[in-house]
């Protein structure tokens, strides 16, 4: 909500509510940072980022410190809101499996893209 009360924004409480909802927290409304798990903390990012309305989102190693399990529901979730919201989405990983997810895969190597190939079209 934060961010969303710095620029202005007169319906920020309620943007931040529909958001935490989306994620699945709106039961941890009133809790602490320090008070929820490391996927926990990951959905408020994603929250707070789509509560901007961005056109693109940019998401480096949105999986790098979380557990198997809470990796993959935090891709799912990523990935939902992403085609709910119609944001184009730039991902940054080292998880090919991730890569394969999305529609088109750019490898850089020494700081020059590599390759270009086709992800999966469905997302």
């Amino acid at each position: 909500m934060v961010p969303l009360e710095l620029r202005g924004d007169s319906k920020a409480e309620e943007v931040a509510r529909y958001w935490l909802e989306k994620v699945g927290l709106s039961s941890r409304l009133d809790h602490y940072p320090t008070q929820l798990s490391g996927g926990e903390q990951q959905r408020v990012c994603i929250a707070r980022a789509f509560s901007n309305s961005p056109k693109i989102l940019f998401a480096d190693e949105p999986t790098g410190n979380l557990d198997v399990e809470n990796a993959a529901g935090i891709v799912d979730l990523i990935f939902d809101l992403n085609r709910t919201a119609g944001t184009t989405l730039v991902l940054v990983t080292h998880d090919l499996e991730l890569a394969q997810r999305t529609q088109r895969i750019l490898k850089i190597k020494g700081g020059k893209i590599a390759s270009i190939t086709s992800g999966r079209s469905e997302n």
